[in-house]
Order: C-alpha cells, then structure tokens, then sequence
C-alpha cells in the first residue's frame, strides 16, 4: 500500500553521564502518593468526584495508573507481598487520565473498596517507584531487593548506607522515598534509622539548579483569563503578524499571516467555543522565544473546540529562519507552548479477531455475463454466511437440467440460505414440476411463470415459506436493456453478525448480468479490549496488521452505533486482511487499533506531487511537511491531545516534534512541571515521528506514529538517557532518505555524495535499519510500547561508540555499550521484516576516507556489555527484557549480542527464527558473559494463518496441510531458539508447533547457519516443555539450500548440554552434530533426523588416579530483576560438579569430564587448516578453516571432552607460534595435546598467566623435557613436554591450575596459557602418523540408553500465555467433536480439554462441561443424548436454564449428533450468547465454547457443522476474571486453588449427576 499524503484543509471531523544530579521528573508522583498513603489510613477516607473540565490541579501526566496497579489490571516493571492499602484509591487526583475515566460514577460521599496488596504486588510497586525515581541503574545500586518467600507476608528491601551517601541523590527525594517504603512495610527497620540520618546534613542544602520561571495562569482554562484582549486579524498572507510586550491575545476567529511570532511576554490563547465554528491558524511558520506563550487549552482545562494550525509553503520558497528553517512551529529560549486537546483513549487491542470482510469466511462476489446462461444458485450457511455449494444449471437448452437440478436441491438441508440468478435465459426447458417444486423449496412467487430471458433473482431459506423470501422478476424488452433484478436480504450469523445476501440478474445493452454477493450489511462492528466511548463518529482509526506485512494495516472512519457497548465501535468500510483479536497458542496476538483523529490539529498543506529538491526520484508525493521544533531553556513544553498530519521534511533535522539539544527536561532541569508529549497522533508524515536530540528526561506517552518515513520515535547522537517512552503505538515506519540507516536498497546505493570516492555502499550492511523506535542509549525507559510494522526492525538499541553529531566529546569512548538497560517492559512487536527487537550494531562515528570509506553514521559493529556505572572495571549489570511478544516477524523475533542479556516472560510465535542470543564477543577480546531465556513460550506455526496480499510474498501449506502465509520463503529453516555462539542458558520455556514440512525444515532448536565463530560447550537447556505438536526438537542443518555446505567451523562445533534431559530424554548429555567424533563414544546415541548425536560427559578414565570423591554444596540460586543471585539454599552436589546457576532451575549438573573449549593460536603461517581428532577416533578427525583470515594471527576453538587425548596436525607445515588456552576449564580439569611437527624442530614451550584487560603476563614457568610421553602426560604436577622424533609428535599436559568464576572464560588471576615455539628448518618434513597415543578399547562409563529421564512436573513456561495484560489469567480451552463420518472412519475419541485435563466423550449426543468463570474451576458435566432421549430438547434447556449457574464458561462438544428429540431449533443457546437458535445438522458435529451471565464476552465461538464438513473443533485462551464477569472478591483465592490443581489427566465425562 503506496504511503497515502493526508489531506490539507479543514480541522478534523467529530543525557548527561556521569553520578546523577538529582531525581528524574517522574519522582513527582512520590510526595502525592505519600501523602495518599499516610491520609488514605484514616478510616472514613472519600473519594474525590472527577470534573472533566476542572481536573486535581495535584495531578501528574507522570503518574502511573495506580488504580489499573492496585487492581492488578497492570503489571509493573521489575517484578514479577499482604499489606492493606485501605483508602490507597481515595483520591482519584492521582489516577492517570485512563484511571479518571474509569471512575466517572463515583460520588463525593462514596467510600474505595478497601484492597487487599499480595507480598508481589507492593515489591513491584516500590520497585517501580524505585526504578522510575532513581533510574534502574541508581536503583539497583542503593538497594538490595529480595524476593517474597513463601514464609513471609512482606517483600524485604535494604539499602547501601554507604552507596546512598557516596551518590548525590537529592535528600528530600530519597528521604521521601525511603518514608514510602516504611510506610509500604517493606523497608527493614534496622535500616530505616541508619538511613534517615544520613540525610540530616544534606537537608538543608541549597537547591543547586534553579526552577524554571512558572507559566502564569488565571484559573485552570487559560482562555478565560480576563486579561485577554480579542482577536480577530483575519486573512492577510503578507502580513508578519507579532505578539510582544504587554499583548495578551485570545484569538477567536480564523486567521492567515506570512508568519506569526511571540515574544516578550506576549500571549497568544485560542478561544474555546464548543458551538462555534472551528479556528483555524495558517502561517508559514510561528516562533515563540523570550517569555512568548501560545495556549491551547490546558492540562487541567483541555480544549473542548476544534483547532488547526495549518503550515504552507514550498521548499526553497522564502527564506529560512536560523535555527529552524522552513514551515515549523518553533519553541526558542523562554517560550511556552501548551496544546491540549480532548485526550481519548490513543489506542487499544482488538478483542474479537475481524475477518476479510467482517465474516469469518471471509466475502463473496461472483459476477458473470456470457457463458452462464441458465439458473445459478449458491447455498449458504445461515450460521456464517458461507458460501457451501454452488451449480448452474442450463435449464433453458438442456432438458436434463432440470432433474439434476433437483438431486442438487435434494442434498441440501432445510434452513440452509439459498440465492438465485438468471443467466442469459432459463425458461425454455424448465418443466412444470421443477417450477412447482423451486416455488415450494424456494418460497418463489414469480418462478413458476418465468419467461423467455427474463431477469430474475431470489435470496431465501430453503423450505421456507414466501414470507421469508426477497425475490424480484423484470420483463425482457428487445433492446437488450432491462436493468437488473435485484433481491437482497439480511440474516444473523451465530456470533451476531448482520450480513446481506444479495442476487442480481439483467441485461444491460444486450450483454446478460448476473452474481451474488454476501457482505456485512450496515457497517462492521469491532470488539476492543479497553472503552472507547471517547471516540467519535467520523473519527478515523487504523487497525494494525497481524501478519509478516505490515502493509495489511487499514483504515476505517467510526459510523454512528447507537447499539454498540462502550468498547466497541462501528466502522463504514470492509477490512481487506484478516487482523487477529485473540491470544492464539500462549501468545497474544492481537491487532493494535489506533485513534488518529484529535480535536487539535497541526497539518502542512501540501502539493499535488513531488516537486523540486525533495527526493522524487524516491517519492512520488510531496515530502516538504511541516515541522515543530523545540530548542534548549524553553520555559514550558506540554503537548496532549494533538494530531499532526503531513508533517516532517526530507532534510535533518525538520521532524513532526523535535526536541533539539534541550538537555534535561524534567526536574534535574529545573522544570517544576516535567516536560511530556501525552496522547499525540503522528500520521502520514514525511520525516519520523518524535525525535529525542541530546534531551534527556522527557516522557513519551500513549502517542501513535503511523505511516511515516524514517526512525519513528528517534534517539539521535547516543546521549539521549532518562527518557520514558511508555504506552506508544508505531506502525507502518517506511524507509527515509536522512541517515544511512533510514535507507533502503535503492536509496542506499543511489545516494553516495557522503562516501570516500567511489565507494558503493552495502545496502544489507550500510543500510537498511529503519526502526519505529531507534533507541541510541541503553538508558532509557520503554514500558508497554508496541512496534507494530517496520520496513525493518520494530525496537533497535544501537550503540555510538563516541556521542555523535552535535553531540561531540559528551562522553568517553564506549561509555553507551557499557551503559546498564533502563526498563523494558511489555512490549510488543510484530510484522517487522528484518525483526521485532534487535539489540546490538553501532553506527560509524568517523567521516568517511580512504582507511574507511563509508558514510559518516553507516550501521557499523559494537557489542553490549553493560557494567555497574558504565565502567568496565566493575561488576556486570544485567539487562533484562521482561515481557516481550514477538510474532510475525519475517527475519527474527528477537536478535540480542551481548552479555549479560536476559530474557523473561517472554512469547516468540510465527517469526523465521524466534530467538537468537549471541554473545557479547570471542575470546580473547572480552572476559565471557551469559545470555539467558527463561518463563517464555515458542510457537513455530501458529493457527494465525494470515491472509494473502499487502505485499506478503510466501503462500503455502503449513505442517496442518493448510494454506498460510510463510516468513522469508517456502523454504526457509524456521527455528524457535537458535544458537550462535554462547554460552546461552534456556530454562523453562515451551515449545509448540514446530515440524518440518516436505518444503522446509521447522525446528523448536535450531543453530546458525553458516557459522564461522566458535560454539560454547556451556550452552544449555533445562526444565523444557516440547508439546506432542513439536515434530523436530532439533536440528544440526544439512548441506543443502539455505545451509550451503554446512562445514564452517561452528556449523561443525554446534553443541548444547541438555542439564536435566527435558529435551531428549536422557539427563546431563551433550547433543552435537552426529559427525562430531570429538565428543563421541560408544554409548552415545545418534538421532538421525536431528543430524546429531546424544552423549553423556562421563568417559572411562585414561589414567590412575584421576577420580576425586567427596561433596560440597550446590547453592540454589534466587534471582532479583536485575539478575544477581541474592540468597542461596546449600544443599549436596557431588564433588567435581558445577551448580546451575539460572533461577529457572536449582539442581547440579556432572561436568567431570564434560564439554570445554580449546582456543589455539597460530602465527607464522596464519592461514593453516587445522586437523583435530580425538586419539580413540583418529580415523575421523575435524577440520577446522579458523575464523581470522588475513589477521596477524588464526585462532581455532574446537569442542573437547576433558581428561581425553587429542592429537592436532596441520594441512601445512606445523605454525611457528603456537598457543594454547584451556576455555572454561576449572581448576584441575585437563586434556593430553599431541602436536605434529617436523622431526628436526627445537621448541621452547613456556606456561604462563595472560591478563587480557593489561595486556601483561605473570607467572611465567618453562616446561623442561622429558624423558618419555608417559612422564610428561602424568599430570603430577611438573611441568614437562616431550617431543618423539620418531613420530613427530609434541606431548603436553594441558591442565588448569587456578579457580575460575562464573561465565568467565579465564580464571580470576588471569588466563592460563602454553606457548609453544618451535624453530623448524626450510624442508623439514612434517608427516606424522595418524595416532601416536596407545590403542585402547573405547568404552562408556554410561550410555545414554541407561538414563532416561522420567516426566518433568516442572517444565515449561509456569504462564498458560503470555499477554500484553500479564495480571489477566487464562484458561486453555480445546474442543473436539465429531461427526458421523468420523465415528465410522474409527476417529479418535471427542474430547474437551481444559489446560492439561482432557475429558473424553465416547457416547453419541452432546456433552456439556462449565468451568467457573471466574477461578477456572470445573463446575458441572452433563450428557445428552440426543438420539433415544426422551424430549433431549427439553431436558437441555432445563440443564442450562436451572442448573448452569450465571459467571459460568460453557463448553459444548458432540459425537455422532443426529436431530435433536422434541425440537428443531435450540433457543437456550441463546442463553449462552448464540445470537440465534441454534438448528443441529443431521449426522453433523457442534462445539460452542459460550457463558452464561449478565455480559456477552466477545470470546464466545459456536462451530455448526453439517455432516460433510470438517467436524467441529475450536481452540481458545479464555480470560478469567474480567470486570465484566463481576466475581466476588474472593475469587482470587479460588483462582489461585485451581491454577496449583492443573495437571495433565484423562477424565472420562460419561453420564453424572450434574452439580455445582
């Protein structure tokens, strides 16, 4: 879909580093909700009536909803205790807008419900108030959090005393803080008095950055000041219009000038008259500086009217004003500018999936002219619509005609909806008693005297009467024209769909017409999650695409829905695209739907088409938008409820809204009122969305970027920190012309004015990296966000090595990789191309040159390694990635290099590959790190099919034979967790859904193909769920399309460590490629169909002595968000084993004689091959290429087993330098090296401790020969070498002697290393023999075959889904039924299933099953028979009228139906949300999935099908416990009771009592 521009006119329809300063902006909402807190105790508090024109003057566009908090609706950052906040809701003041709306009944005299916190909800709540007062960072180092146990009631918080003195937290802030805790009960008494005295000195401080001068305002409205003058200038383009000193201005009518500037103390204010006609403000550019103001509307007082500020002129046309160019809103020093509209709700999900057409089949259109002559008639399902059968019958010249006519009529069933056409003619051969009988089955009153090419057309029900019947008949003329016959009727889909069944016949200048049609009559209605009566009709909305294009987003204008609820509107309109409104599989993927209408405007008036200097020879239309654009010391920025359209430039720095070198913008800035940009609709803009440009502190909130060129929500020089982008909507970000990575492929190869000569730029390297959110310094907030569609990546955090652009010399070299993350939490991305979150590159920050001669700013490499304080020096700051859903991204779901990185909570479904985790870099360049995956669920084809079209280039069948859209290609290898480097730990996650097809493999673990660099033995799985729908657990690749050879080093080394066998079945194996004869031995298994092979870590020892018995402890690790382990529960290890040190997961793992790494180097030749074989299979050695071609030196990182024997040759003349480092090896573990060398060389080898950050060496030994191999490889102790000329071998003992801790690769003195010089002789021969070790028989202490692993209770993601609403528990519905024709075929048996719990259905009739809708909790089962049960109509509408208790979820399957006894249409389901009775198919299948209550949840399915279609079945996620269910207040702990009862079990639901 080409980029629409908008159109012009009329107003819309109905980071500095360093310790931290002081607090950022958000630390406003702590002193109001302390004293909340402290007031809120005292019984009798009230509530405080919300007046939407006259909002608390308290309150804060930085305050969280604490009311969606505390009622569990949202889930904070940080956290996955029971205080009583009895008045904690008193004040609606400090409800964020979305929370006032939600609370419009409330009266002045009305107490809060009093609230019950759990231990978890006050530690997520005082860690919010943490990380979002002190930023994460500060937040973590101040404090010490430890989780709630099951023992404790409260969660513990204790604070450094000595850190909170050495950093400059502002003392009222922290002391404030720390009173909240108190007071919250989660502070440590010992701590409180220590604490609170180290503040007595720094309180009576001077305040060291001044606040900026407050806006004066005279009531909440400004424009009812009365020191306003009137204005009415009218229309004068020439006119420079100014507002200086001593003018105070309320503009009240339309206006035009050249240009309007305000200054001095000049106020401009737009009069707000609801019943008047709108203002509209054109100028080719305003200016505010030096104490000028321009109002709309207020923060408390938002504007009621209808205001635009249009901005018009070409480019090049007059000149540009300094510092802001052309056609822009500019905020210069001391300017105010305060805009605020209506704030509707931004945006919500869709909670009803919309099909193609508003039908769940999608439309129908069938138009014909010549060749189908004769009747048509298409057969419909009056339950959805759709279309069942089809014929034309040529009853005009074939006699015959009739009776197959009437066989056809024969096999439909009565009530099936029909519609009739004549083609051409179809009365000449139409017998008598076919007109009767099509009179009689149609409720026809013209067919019977149908004549000669007579136009006639029929929609009705067969076997109904006339009545029922919509039929028209035109007379034929002999001129060919008659028009058209035209019957159109409307009917009811089962889910309440009003859809329009429409015939048509004619002639028209004697050309024959007929067709059908079948639409949604009267405009569409959408279900959406949150209440949307703030929205309009005459609103225009989009509708995000759910699928690998991002293309498939739509557009709809809202109609008038006098029927509709208050979270559900009526578009005028039909969608193209299937956009998902359901959690499908255990992830949420449902359709963001944005609001793009605001009541205040501010538009550039655009040309027809591109003209000039503005990049047509990429753009078609007109790019020259116009821009805001705000520079350092402004007064006051606050914009809300604002839409921007045709905004933005092809040129740096003009951009919708663009903060330019603003600096701290919150309080750290000295603003009292902390800046934001709050519920803005950026669209169909030219150049980005929001652009963050050395400003720091400002929060972005519930504003939606929608079809724009270039970054959308833009960090630019790498210094931007502190800033808050929470709740935003980006979607449908396109490629730009600015920046290289803005570019796509044809832009990236044609603009090359910035490159070193002739250089032509990379596209797929240079270029090619826009992002709807550009996240240029780790140190920044991205909370609930959605990036739903970029040309190529949803979230990117890039890294500038050095601050770039203006930007220059801020911070030193590195300082951004190093960084710690701020808060990400709850995100979404999907239909992204390259991928949805992408952690890692940098951009080039040197101008191009001969040594480089890519563009200034080109994507370039940089890796995240984020430290305590940005240095490198101090310990490793996890970051962590809480809840992240990704889905049909084309590439990757989500791409992270780095280390440490952790994600959790997280749903990767449909993408080409889901997760990979690449390590922050190789040895010998960092020190080792970790990256790991816990709690999350992948999906590798989920039942999101998708739909064709919107530039989604692969249809093809999925692993189900149905058709579907494909990521990449048809063939592409799609993989759930793919491994690269590592090491990389994965722990409880789940895996569905992933087989290979006969055109692709589909794996749930996968590797990178093609992979050059080395493989960590370290990775490792633990406590995995592999669902019976996972056909391929694993795949090594083989040699082929998309693998090519498949032989690069690591394609070679891949391996994994399967800790307690959940993935193959056998505990404490390595799984490798199953030509890796490094790690094989006897008792290993090999999987052929994985390409790999299964072996265990214990091999029979090579030497005396070698086993070491005893025991230590194994610590049981507790995670806090910020990754460290704080408290551990000892408990026995074997000796010579290691602890698993993931939180997922707490037992020991043997690594004895485990998987390690050896890294060699060579020098002197650099670019040998080298041959590496395990003596007990010398026969199959592996070659490895090394990975540094051209460098001064190659490195090669096999895969060993320790306590083995290796031999090591060379495709050439031994290297002259040879290293060898023992990676990960702990102290004592060895291996026996044997080298190949010339029989004339003289060696020197040397021990010694390499420091890698210093580059220095310490504790150097040489090795001295000895007498025999057998003395140098006895692993006494002595460090020896020998050589045997005969053989031509080199022996050394390669042992480690000092500790090693965690992830590192090297031991905390430094890296232990063998140096190996060797002095050879120009034609020295190198043959060696191929095994010089003794042969002896290959044995397995322990064979794979022996262990295997028994059922895993624990496995898998704990969460049945993971949703952008985590507090919101789901329960898994599945339905089976089954038709007649099944129970012939011996099909399987009819089941229910709900989570793990499987009730089977053996009887014929239909089987009732009600959960509590509110716990989840099975309530009753029932069965009917159908068939011999006396009046079985009756006794089910007893059953759900009587015994069915309201708030119950219904799940209704059959087996075998037949007519039901003693009726022929069931009404009571319209009791369980049918919208219309229901009329069973004989010999035909049902499934309803309804509820039983006051509400009609937007969930309820029913499935009718006849008995030649596909027996019913329908998979759910069902919500518990919604508002609209009204549960008790006890629910909770009924939920809590049936979520700890899951467990997977048969249950045979044959005839009960029904019960409560």
């Amino acid at each position: 879909m080409p980029l629409r521009r908008a159109p012009t006119g009329g107003p819309p329809g109905p980071g500095t580093p360093g310790p931290p300063k002081g607090p950022p902006a958000a630390a406003r909402m702590l002193l109001p909700l302390l004293l909340l807190l402290l007031v809120g105790a005292r019984p009798g508090a009230q509530a405080t009536s919300v007046n939407k024109r006259s909002l608390n003057p308290n309150s804060s566009l930085w305050d969280p909803d604490y009311e969606g908090l505390l009622h569990s609706q949202k889930t904070l950052p940080g956290t996955v205790g029971s205080y009583k906040a009895s008045s904690l809701l008193g004040s609606s003041s400090l409800l964020g807008h979305q929370g006032r709306r939600s609370l419009p009944s409330q009266n002045l005299g009305q107490k809060p419900q009093e609230k019950q916190l759990s231990c978890d909800m006050l530690l997520k709540l005082s860690r919010y108030i943490l990380m979002d007062t002190f930023g994460p960072s500060l937040a973590w180092n101040l404090f010490r959090f430890y989780n709630c146990g099951r023992e404790v009631n409260l969660p513990k918080i204790h604070n450094s005393r000595l850190k909170v003195a050495q950093h400059k937290v502002k003392p009222f802030l922290l002391h404030r803080v720390l009173r909240l805790l108190r007071n919250m009960g989660v502070l440590s008494e010992a701590q409180q008095s220590k604490a609170f005295s180290l503040l007595k000195k720094q309180m009576l401080k001077p305040r060291k950055t001044p606040l900026k001068p407050k806006v004066e305002q005279s009531g909440p409205c400004p424009e009812a000041a009365p020191y306003l003058a009137p204005w009415r200038p009218g229309s004068d383009t020439r006119r420079a219009a100014v507002v200086g000193r001593g003018v105070a201005l309320r503009l009240e009518s339309s206006a035009a000038f050249h240009s309007l500037v305000i200054r001095d103390g000049g106020r401009l204010v737009f009069a707000d008259r609801p019943h008047g006609p709108p203002i509209t403000l054109r100028a080719r550019y305003i200016l505010i500086h030096d104490g000028g103001e321009l109002h709309i509307g207020s923060e408390r007082c938002p504007y009621g009217s209808r205001a635009t500020i249009s901005l018009y002129g070409r480019a090049a046309e007059g000149a540009a004003v300094e510092g802001f160019g052309q056609k822009f809103v500019g905020v210069g020093g001391g300017g105010v500018l305060e805009l605020h509209g209506r704030r509707p709700r931004s945006w919500t999900l869709l909670d009803k999936t919309l099909h193609p057409g508003g039908l769940r089949h999608g439309p129908y259109s069938s138009e014909k002219r010549w060749g189908s002559r004769g009747l048509n008639l298409r057969i419909l399902d009056a339950g959805t619509g759709r279309v069942v059968a089809a014929g034309r019958f040529d009853t005009h010249l074939q006699p015959g005609e009739c009776r197959r006519l009437l066989a056809f009529l024969a096999l439909q069933p009565a009530g099936r909806l029909v519609a009739a056409a004549v083609g051409d003619s179809a009365a000449r051969s139409l017998t008598l008693e076919t007109r009767l009988l099509l009179r009689d089955r149609l409720g026809s009153r013209f067919i019977a005297r149908l004549g000669y090419r007579q136009p006639w057309a029929l929609v009705g029900i067969l076997g109904g009467d006339q009545g029922s019947t919509a039929e028209e008949k035109r007379d034929y003329h002999g001129n060919g024209t008659t028009g058209l016959a035209v019957a159109r009727r409307d009917f009811l889909t089962y889910d309440g769909t009003r859809f329009t069944v429409t015939a048509f016949s004619g002639w028209i200048k004697g050309v024959p017409h007929n067709g059908f049609k079948v639409e949604v009559s009267k405009g569409i209605i959408l279900h959406l999650v949150d209440e949307v009566t703030s929205w309009l009709p005459g609103d225009r909305i989009v509708v995000a695409s759910t699928d690998y294009s991002m293309h498939q987003a739509e557009e709809f204008n809202l109609l008038p829905c006098p029927e509709c609820k208050s979270n559900q509107v009526k578009i005028d309109g039909s969608p193209l695209y299937l956009h998902i409104g359901e959690v499908i599989d255990g992830v949420d993927m449902r359709a963001e739907v944005g609001l793009l209408t605001r009541n205040i405007l501010i538009q550039g008036e655009m040309e027809d088409s591109c003209y000039g200097q503005n990049q047509c020879q990429f753009f078609s239309f007109d790019t020259f938008g116009g821009h805001i654009k705000i520079l350092r010391n402004f007064r006051s920025v606050h914009m809300s409820g604002v839409e921007l359209k045709n905004m933005g430039q092809q040129i740096l720095g003009s951009y919708p809204v663009h903060f330019h070198l603003a600096e701290d913008v919150d309080e750290r800035g000295g603003y009292e009122r902390p800046t934001y940009l709050d519920n803005l609709a950026i669209h169909h803009c030219f150049s980005r969305c929001v652009a963050i440009h050395g400003t720091h502190g400002l929060l972005v909130k519930d504003t939606i970027g929608y079809d724009t060129l270039g970054h959308c929500f833009f960090l630019e020089d790498g210094t931007e920190q502190r800033n808050t982008f929470y709740h935003n909507l980006g979607l449908l970000t396109r490629s730009g012309t600015i920046l290289p990575s803005d570019r796509n492929e044809a832009m990236c190869l044609a603009i090359r004015s910035h490159v070193y000569g002739n250089y032509v730029p990379v596209p797929s390297t240079d270029c090619m990296a826009v992002s709807t959110f550009w996240i240029a310094n780790p140190n920044n907030n991205l909370i609930e966000n959605a990036a739903a569609g970029a040309q190529d990546v949803g979230i990117w955090y890039i890294f500038h090595r050095v601050p770039t652009g203006q930007s220059e010399g801020q911070y030193p070299e590195g300082q951004a990789e190093h960084t710690p993350l701020g808060v990400f939490y709850n995100n979404r991305v999907h239909s992204n191309f390259k991928a949805g979150l992408f952690i890692g590159k940098g951009v080039k920050t040197t101008r191009a040159s001969a040594e480089d001669p890519r563009e200034y700013l080109t994507v370039d490499n940089a890796r995240f390694r984020p430290h305590q304080d940005a240095d490198p020096e101090k310990p490793r700051v996890p970051a962590v990635i809480d809840g992240l859903i990704a889905f049909k991204n084309n590439d990757h779901g989500a791409w992270a290099r780095g280390g440490d990185i952790i994600f959790r909570n997280s749903g990767f479904s449909d993408n080409g590959i889901g997760l990979t985790l690449a390590s922050d870099g190789t040895f010998p360049t960092d020190e080792g790190s970790s990256l790991e995956v816990t709690r999350s669920v992948f999906v590798g084809e989920s039942s999101n099919f998708g739909s064709q079209g919107g530039q989604n280039s692969y249809w093809g069948k999925g692993a189900n034979g149905e058709y579907r859209t494909l990521p990449r290609n048809k063939t592409f290898p799609i993989r759930g967790f793919q491994i690269y480097d590592g090491p990389v730990r994965m722990a409880k996650c789940t895996f569905k859904k992933f087989t290979p097809t006969v055109d692709r493999y589909s794996s749930a673990i996968g590797f990178f193909m093609k992979n050059s660099w080395q493989i960590s033995p370290q990775n490792n799985v633990s406590q995995i769920l592999m669902e019976k729908s996972v056909g391929l657990k694993v795949f090594f690749g083989r040699s082929g399309e998309w693998f090519g050879n498949n032989d690069n080093d690591g394609d070679k080394m891949s391996v994994f460590h399967d800790l307690d066998g959940s993935v193959t079945g056998y505990p404490d194996t390595f799984i490798g490629r199953a030509d890796n004869y490094l790690l094989r031995h006897p008792g290993c298994l090999t999987v052929p169909r994985w390409n790999g092979v299964m072996c265990t870590g214990k091999f029979a020892q090579e030497s005396e002595g070698s086993g070491i018995k005893g025991v230590l402890t194994c610590p049981q690790c507790i995670w806090n968000p910020s990754g460290d382990m704080t408290s551990c529960l000892l408990r026995p290890c074997v000796l010579r084993q290691i602890c698993m040190t993931s939180c997922a997961s707490s037992f020991c793992t043997g690594i004895s004689h485990g998987a390690k790494q050896l890294y060699i180097q060579a020098r002197r030749p650099e670019n040998l091959t080298l041959s590496i074989a395990r003596a007990a299979y010398h026969s199959h050695p592996l070659r490895l290429q090394g990975v540094n071609r051209g460098a001064p030196y190659q490195q090669y990182q096999p895969v060993v087993m320790l306590e083995q024997a290796y031999i090591i040759r060379w495709d050439g003349r031994a290297p002259e330098d040879v290293i060898l480092y023992p990676i990960n090896f702990n102290r004592g573990d060895w291996l026996r090296i044997a080298l190949c060398y010339p029989r004339e060389a003289v060696f020197q080898v040397v021990a010694d401790i390499y420091q890698r950050r210093t580059g220095t060496v310490h504790s150097v030994k040489h090795y001295l020969a000895a007498a025999s191999r057998a003395s140098a490889l006895n692993g006494t102790g002595q460090r020896l070498f020998f050589f045997d000329r005969a053989s031509g071998y080199l022996f050394v003992h390669l042992q480690a002697h000092e500790a090693r801790k965690g992830h590192s690769y090297c031991s905390q003195q430094g890296c232990e290393r063998i140096k190996i010089t060797a002095h050879m002789y120009p034609g020295d021969s190198w043959s060696c023999d191929p095994n010089p070790f003794p042969q002896r028989p290959v044995s397995a202490q322990r064979p794979v075959s022996q262990h295997l692993a028994g059922g895993c209770q624990v496995c898998g993601a704990p969460q049945l889904a993971i949703t952008s609403t985590p507090s919101v528990k789901y329960v898994r519905i599945q339905i089976q039924s089954l038709s007649r024709a099944d129970v012939q075929n011996r099909s399987t048996s009819a089941f229910i299933k709900v989570n793990d719990t499987v009730f089977l259905f053996d009887s014929r009739g239909i089987f009732f099953l009600v959960l509590d809708a509110c716990s989840g909790a099975v309530m009753s089962r029932w069965h009917f028979d159908t068939v011999t049960g006396e009046n079985a109509a009756s006794a089910v509408a007893d059953y759900v009228l009587t015994v069915i208790k309201e708030r119950s979820l219904v799940l209704v399957c059959s087996r075998d139906i037949a007519e039901v006894v003693g009726s022929s249409e069931m009404s009571v389901f319209t009791r369980l949300g049918s919208a219309k009775p229901i009329v069973f198919h004989k010999e035909g299948s049902f499934a309803m999935l309804g509820y039983k209550g006051q509400a009609k949840p937007s969930w309820i399915k029913v499935l009718n099908h006849a008995g030649y279609q596909k027996a019913a079945s329908l998979q759910h996620y069902v919500p518990l416990r919604l508002k609209e269910y009204q549960c008790p207040a006890d629910a909770d702990e009924s939920l809590k009771f049936a979520f700890s009862q899951n467990r997977w079990e048969h249950i045979s639901a044959e005839p009960a009592a029904p019960r409560d």
